[in-house]
């Protein structure tokens, strides 16, 4: 077997930089159309061998990848992709997490060498799919967008971290993010990587096919691209909302009953200021997730949101902190994230059961009642789907609250974790994404930004500066109207997969016809 040729490393090293380009920062989206071509030529160009039957234009032959071969140009893309997208998870281990420098990155290394695996699986599998040991393979082509997105739906559902999925890099896209509607997230990375199978054919063509290819292939990136300059008119709105960024620093020293109260009184502040609300009524009011230790058990915490809600007369939405197991016996306790709604007059606290990636960790504190679906918050007439942080990358467990009913989503998170990185601006467009699946207005307030009112089509109207402690008045609309996808979920994703696998049989059978022929 030759071994795997010079130019194919750099190939697969070029789309893991060109992938890395696409995402926040420096935000390059135009590069996703030609960001996977390298690497899928690499796997179909990347031996280099004699030929018997038909010569290249230097007189050698380029034939795929072995299945090893391409697990291996995979991965290494795969691993520079997450080393140069995900370098926040150093910054995070370093700076908050208390770790030296030398452990840090070696665990961002770690974290590379673990998720490129799913790079390596697409190399894999592309690499199987061609079908004929010498020269590039017009099937290979085929399945491509199709093994693409089956490899994205495992990082959903066996890995749980769809973290910057390739549809994202068109979140500005309005004109095509309409296809998200109907196929999440999962069919605008299969038209990006549809477009760069289509860039790679044309280099693997003759020559003298090649221009005119090529010349089809900038024009449809051309034609895709030009959504960005596509604005349809503001959305109407009827509701107003406060959205209250607390900029909590992440304290190294212990948290203080003095400083607790001098925070509350700060964001009970911030909390009174007038609201926008179109219709005259209360508006909504909302606290981001934060480093602080706001329990649901300390009074100084009830007892300001009942007054913020009873002043205001609003609804509140807070972020805190339960505890399970206050009384048992065993001394052992759980504590975990919660969503708070305080209405005026009266307070209630529905967990609802929303962290399935940490065992669902929802349970019920004193009280309090808990949640045990993924139905909607009331909140005065409104019904509200309330996800926290990480929550907001998952499309299928987001969609479950448009399906049961909520008219808006609420994301609190706090960001604080990542520092000045791109990570919340990557994850900003991930939240995004969830109110175009389901044509949801969304609420996002977070700690340190970035805290914004995302309108259906995933535009900011309203956005607050990052890293300052203030309230953005906002206005949204209640939708009730449900997307294809908010009712039929992943069934994209899952087709696509049942395609890739379909690639694999036809091989399969393909090399079984062809031993029975030569054994003949």
């Amino acid at each position: 077997m030759r071994r795997i040729r010079r130019n194919a490393w750099i190939f697969a090293c070029t789309s893991g930089i060109l992938q890395v380009l696409c995402f926040p920062k420096p935000a390059l989206y135009f590069l996703s159309w030609v960001a996977l071509a390298p690497l899928i030529y690499a796997i179909l160009q990347c031996r280099e061998q004699d030929a018997l039957l038909a010569l290249a234009d230097d007189g050698k032959y380029f034939a795929p990848a072995s299945a090893w071969q391409g697990f291996l140009l995979g991965y290494v893309s795969g691993i520079i992709w997450y080393l140069g997208s995900c370098y926040w998870v150093f910054n995070t281990m370093h700076e908050y997490g208390g770790l030296n420098v030398a452990t840090s990155a070696v665990l961002l290394i770690l974290y590379a060498l673990y998720l490129g695996l799913y790079h390596g699986l697409f190399g894999l599998l592309l690499a199987l799919t061609a079908a004929r040991r010498n020269g590039y393979s017009l099937r290979a082509l085929l399945f491509a967008p199709f093994i693409w997105v089956a490899v994205e739906l495992a990082r959903a559902y066996v890995t749980s971290f769809p973290w910057d999925l390739l549809g994202y890099t068109q979140i500005d896209n309005i004109p095509l993010t309409r296809i998200a509607s109907v196929t999440g997230v999962y069919g605008l990375s299969f038209e990006i990587a549809l477009v760069n199978t289509v860039v790679t054919a044309a280099f693997l063509v003759p020559r003298q096919k090649r221009t005119s290819l090529l010349v089809v292939s900038v024009a449809a990136i051309a034609l895709l691209e030009a959504g960005d300059f596509v604005s349809p008119p503001a959305l109407p709105t009827t509701q107003g909302a406060t959205l209250v960024q607390s900029n909590v620093p992440i304290l190294d020293e212990p948290w203080t009953l003095d400083y607790e109260l001098e925070t509350l009184h700060a964001l009970s502040t911030l909390s009174v200021r007038p609201q926008a609300t179109p219709n005259g009524e209360p508006g909504l009011i909302i606290w981001p997730e934060a480093p602080a230790p706001f329990f649901t058990t300390d009074l100084h915490v009830r007892t300001t949101l009942a007054d913020i809600a009873r002043s205001m007369n609003s609804a509140i939405i807070a972020s805190t902190i339960g505890i399970r197991g206050f009384n048992n016996p065993s001394g052992e306790r759980q504590i975990y994230n919660a969503a708070s709604v305080i209405v005026p007059f009266g307070e209630y606290v529905p967990f609802a059961d929303l962290l399935v990636f940490a065992q669902k960790l929802t349970r019920e504190v004193g009280t309090f009642s808990r949640g045990h679906s993924r139905a909607p918050l009331q909140v005065g007439g409104a019904q509200v789907g309330v996800f926290i942080c990480y929550e907001s990358i998952f499309p299928n467990e987001v969609r479950q609250f448009a399906r049961n009913g909520a008219q808006l989503f609420v994301n609190v998170s706090n960001d604080g974790w990542y520092g000045n990185t791109s990570a919340p601006l990557q994850h900003l467009n991930m939240a995004r994404m969830r109110a175009i699946e389901n044509h949801r207005w969304l609420l996002r307030d977070t700690n340190t930004g970035v805290t914004a009112v995302i309108d259906p089509y995933g535009r900011i109207v309203a956005r607050a500066p990052r890293f300052e402690r203030t309230a953005l008045q906002g206005e949204y609309n209640l939708e009730n109207d449900t997307t294809f996808y908010t009712r039929h979920g992943d069934w994209f994703p899952m087709l696509c997969a049942v395609v890739a696998l379909l690639g694999m049989l036809v091989r399969w059978m393909d090399r079984r016809n062809q031993q029975v022929l030569v054994s003949a």
